[in-house]
């Protein structure tokens, strides 16, 4: 039986059985990965998943049921499990099957290429990637991470009201991080690539790149304590924003969880700050021309120059805010209820260089990385008090590199209190959204010290 097959059954059953408008999503993951450790495989595996989700109405509510056997045995238990969810639940709010966009925009988000590179070649780039890094520098003692992983994606989201629409995407990712060690001196670099093109994987760049932000923190130490000009380094500023991304969706606003409520079309940062959602960029990993309830996506700006112009909305949002959709319903998987997240989000490119940067700071403090985002972090309030190392700036330029300190304050002051915006966006690693940043400079942040 086809899938198109399976969903018409799955219909016609729920129709008997008294149910509304209807949903099936399927979704299909293909994945690859392997661990290399001193020269060997250290883990490998294969998986092929596949998975069913089924919307349904009744008596006006909304039911959910998934499985993970996409056959016709399946389809009784898929409509009898919907319609027990719809009866027991509690909420008020509306819910309902999207009958479809006018268009959507093409979108390419699967490389055949991709397909066609063997198992042993992407091991033995694995393994190079390793060599490459021991390789770099003889301080490096270890390679803790060396990671590749492939992952190849399909939907089809089909429904009552005519929506048939289908994507397929692939993508992968290589992840090494080494421990570099000077004496009694220990400390570590990572780097990582994210691509659906082979081609862009350079095992000896990347092993470099790791290696160069381990090196120079050898000898750090921390710093007095108080306030110092800040640069966040891009790919700090994109961890932070994706730590506070939930502030600018829809349902923790109207839930009271962002202090963002209330404050659509206000001034929230200072106007270098334009922070896009756009699901048609290039090489997005979160690219997509529909959202998770076929919603056509679309390019947006959640702040621009400073002002709040929209929260990110699924259907359900949207109608409670007498809005549209902005095509950010999201499931990340089939098990999963709609929900909402960002696409590609990112804050825009400014002019200034991050060595115009430096160059501007007489005493203060570049970070290059944070720990503790989620224990550290409050998205309701905004506040922040992450562990951090980088590197002290003195009269304009690097003087030495700084550990043992802690960056201490407040999301929506330090947007007011951004002096100047990079011009080199980075994006981090995907979580919820792919989402990143050039660098920040920022006037004045708390530094604990010694």
């Amino acid at each position: 039986m086809t899938n198109r097959e399976l969903i018409e059954k799955i219909f016609n059953k729920g129709k008997e059985l008294g149910l509304g408008d209807m949903e099936v999503y399927i979704q299909g993951n293909k994945q690859f990965n392997t661990r290399i450790f001193e020269g060997e495989i250290d883990k490998y595996s294969i998986s092929d998943e596949i998975g069913l989700s089924f919307r349904g109405v009744y008596n006006g509510k909304m039911g959910y049921s998934y499985t993970e056997k996409v056959d016709d045995s399946s389809v009784d238990m898929l409509i009898k499990e919907s319609i027990e969810n719809a009866v027991n639940i509690d909420s008020e709010d509306e819910e309902e099957i999207f009958a479809g966009s006018k268009e959507y925009k093409e979108i390419n988000t699967y490389n055949s290429d991709l397909e066609k590179i063997s198992t042993e070649q992407k091991i033995e780039f694995a393994k190079a990637l390793e060599k490459a890094a021991f390789e770099s520098d003889k301080r490096v003692t270890s390679v803790n991470y060396c990671l590749y992983g492939e992952t190849t994606g399909y939907s089809l989201l089909a429904n009552t009201k005519g929506l048939n629409l289908e994507s397929k995407s692939n993508i992968a990712e290589a992840f090494v991080s080494v421990v570099v060690k000077d004496g009694d001196d220990v400390k570590t670099g990572s780097d990582f690539i994210i691509s659906n093109d082979f081609s862009k994987f350079d095992a000896k760049k990347l092993a470099s790149e790791a290696v160069k932000e381990a090196l120079p923190m050898l000898g750090a130490e921390s710093i007095e304590s108080r306030k110092y000009p800040v640069i966040l380094k891009n790919d700090v500023a994109g961890s932070i924003l994706q730590a506070f991304s939930s502030v600018f969706i829809a349902e923790n606003v109207q839930k009271n969880l962002s202090l963002l409520k209330g404050k659509l079309n206000e001034q929230i940062s200072n106007e270098l700050i334009t922070i896009v959602d756009d699901p048609f960029l290039k090489d997005g990993v979160a690219s997509a021309s529909f959202d998770g309830e076929g919603v056509a996506t679309k390019y947006k700006k959640v702040i621009d120059k400073g002002v709040l112009k929209t929260y990110l909305h699924n259907s359900k949002t949207a109608k409670k805010d007498g809005v549209e959709s902005t095509g950010n319903a999201s499931k990340s998987s089939y098990k999963s209820p709609v929900s909402i997240s960002p696409t590609n989000m990112y804050i825009e490119n400014g002019s200034t260089g991050l060595d115009e940067m430096v160059e501007s700071i007489e005493k203060g403090i570049m970070i290059i990385d944070v720990q503790g985002l989620h224990s550290g972090l409050n998205a309701v309030s905004g506040d922040f008090s992450l562990s951090a190392y980088g590197y002290v700036i003195e009269g304009g330029k690097i003087s030495r590199p700084v550990n043992q300190i802690t960056i201490a304050g407040n999301l929506y002051e330090v947007l007011k209190n951004i002096e100047s915006v990079g011009n080199d966006l980075k994006f981090g690693f995907p979580s919820a959204g792919y989402i990143g940043s050039p660098s920040l400079k920022i006037n004045s942040l708390a530094i604990a010290g010694k």
